[in-house]
């Protein structure tokens, strides 16, 4: 409704959804349409907020985790009611263990029906509080935009996550005058998050920087989070100190700098007098911390004080913002005069030399000619493909085991894999947000043929909105991650129970949808077929055979087989 001077005098729960999304920055929407959540649509035509229409919610969901992880900002789905939410839930689940920033908006039945048997009522938030950061249900159409406002800084507290709001259909389809809601102004409700840490723990992990003999230090997810590549770089190279990647962490240093290590770990952490964990936890990737020598001083720094020394008993442990704390202690350990790098010289040679012992290992799988094609020279042929560029995307699970040990960024925030939660189907979702919010980048996504099944369909949405990327599946018609752990316990005769796939032609998958296909059976023929995806100029799909009877020493060594 508008007023004589042709003022808007009421405004939707919808529009002011639209209204609160434009003052925090989000410029998209993924979602899958629902009669409860069409206003939404109407307010962000209104805000110029475009909307991705996908095919199942789970795409919605990982696209705004990796719309987050991309550009830094919270990512936005929205999605319907009953149905809708729950097939989100695995996607907010994924962004929960992983620290992604997203809001997603469940639609709900109207407040009037409450507790009738409304179409698509279910208990939302008391299903999603668990797995999020903030979960709640809009009461009043005057308090939409304000409860919008609260989901995101809560989503972007402390170590970032998730947030959900339900808004019921006559909430949100209903007008008020503009006046009596609250709209909170952009830059007005978000106060800074970039704790600094106690400056006397900053000066205690200085001088335990100045006089270990043999650090090493891990940069994890956090350090893309909170834009700490700078001063990690700045720290590692003034003080000579061995960094190894993980996460989002990995491509703060390039290839061949002489500070980036990445197959002398285990080394590394069983004879370091000193271990600085920056921005991840002692999960399972860490071996729940018992990894690190026990004679080792170790430091954790992390954005979550309930992190800090979970797990695992520290020596000092500093809650904060990675950028600052890095930083800090790099201007604090200017106060000595020797700061020890020349020192370290010995240490960093004996981790390069284990470095190469494992490189030469290693060589003749990387360079195997052997059909079906071994895994290893897959992922070779993909490190080699990469440019300055290219954002490189994982998802599966043995294949793409084999690529973290091979597959190395040029740059950083240029890789992206599911995280913690190991979920697979994020990658054509991670693909699309990376490509609505980078079109200038190139994407490279590895797929297991397993993992892209689950997913896949959202292919047809790349063609639809012309988001090309090169795309490779890892075909060896099976779920070989866990094939393997089934051979291993169980033994050959029932190592295919429940694991085994049928032999797809992806490639054709890809023509039929609008795209670029090949299959590749042969290692010669990788690269061509690579290079002619790049060309085609649209999405594609490239069907790798490879072989099934090979597995990833992290396979191997996943501490649920033993």
């Amino acid at each position: 409704m508008t007023d004589d001077k042709g003022g808007d005098t009421t405004i939707s729960g919808g529009h002011l959804v639209a209204k609160a999304l434009k003052a925090e920055g989000v410029d998209v929407i993924f979602t899958l349409c629902g009669g409860h959540i069409i206003d939404i649509y109407d307010g962000c035509a209104d805000e110029g907020i475009d909307v991705i229409d996908v095919r199942h919610e789970q795409v919605a969901a990982h696209a705004a985790d990796g719309y987050a992880r991309v550009t830094g900002k919270p990512g936005c789905a929205v999605v319907t009611a009953g149905p809708g939410t729950t097939d989100s839930v695995t996607g907010i689940a994924n962004a929960y263990r992983a620290e992604s920033p997203l809001l997603v908006i469940g639609g709900q039945g109207a407040l009037s029906q409450h507790k009738m048997g409304s179409l698509q009522d279910l208990p939302h938030v008391d299903m999603i509080g668990p797995i999020s950061k903030f979960a709640a249900t809009v009461p009043h159409t005057e308090r939409v935009a304000d409860l919008v406002s609260m989901a995101f800084r809560e989503s972007m507290s402390g170590a970032p996550g998730p947030s959900f709001l339900e808004i019921p259909r006559d909430i949100l389809d209903a007008s008020v005058p503009v006046d009596s809601a609250r709209v909170p102004e952009a830059g007005h409700y978000r106060a800074s998050t970039r704790q600094a840490g106690d400056p006397d723990s900053i000066e205690r992990l200085a001088e335990l920087l100045v006089r270990s003999e043999r650090p090493s230090i891990l940069l994890g997810n956090q350090v893309q989070t909170t834009h700490a590549t700078e001063s990690a770089v700045d720290l590692v190279r003034t003080l000579n100190v061995p960094a190894y990647m993980n996460g989002g962490g990995r491509g703060t240093l390039p290839p061949g700098d002489p500070h980036h290590f990445q197959l002398s770990r285990r080394h590394a952490f069983s004879n370091s007098d000193l271990i600085i964990i920056v921005g991840t936890p002692f999960d399972f990737r860490m071996g729940y911390g018992k990894r690190l020598s026990t004679d080792a001083t170790v430091v954790q720094i992390d954005l979550s004080y309930a992190t800090v020394g979970k797990n695992r008993d520290i020596d000092l442990g500093i809650v904060g913002d990675a950028d600052v704390i890095l930083s800090s202690v790099l201007q604090a350990t200017s106060a000595y005069g020797d700061n020890g790098a020349q020192g370290r010289k010995t240490w960093m040679e004996e981790l390069r030399q284990e470095e190469n012992k494992a490189m030469e290992k290693r060589a003749p799988l990387l360079a195997s000619d052997s059909t079906p094609i071994h895994p290893y020279r897959l992922v070779s042929e993909i490190n080699d493909f990469l440019t300055e560029d290219s954002i490189y995307i994982g998802d599966g699970g043995d294949v793409v085991t084999f690529s973290g040990q091979v597959v190395q960024p040029k740059s950083p925030g240029h890789w992206l894999d599911p995280g913690p939660l190991g979920t697979l189907g994020v990658g054509v979702p991670f693909v699309m947000a990376t490509k609505y919010a980078r079109p200038d980048k190139e994407v490279v996504a590895l797929f297991g043929d397993g993992a892209f099944s689950l997913t896949g369909w959202d292919f047809e949405t790349l063609v639809r909105f012309d988001m090309p990327f090169i795309g490779i599946i890892g075909n060896n018609s099976s779920m070989n991650q866990i094939r393997y752990g089934q051979i291993a316990k169980y033994g050959a005769d029932r190592g295919e129970i429940g694991n085994t796939l049928g032999d797809v032609r992806y490639s054709e998958f890809a023509k039929m949808l609008g795209g670029y296909g090949e299959e590749v059976y042969e290692p010669g023929e990788i690269a061509p077929a690579l290079r002619r995806a790049r060309e085609s100029g649209k999405p594609s799909l490239i069907n790798v055979w490879i072989d099934p009877e090979v597995y990833a020493p992290g396979t191997m060594n996943q501490t649920m087989y033993k």
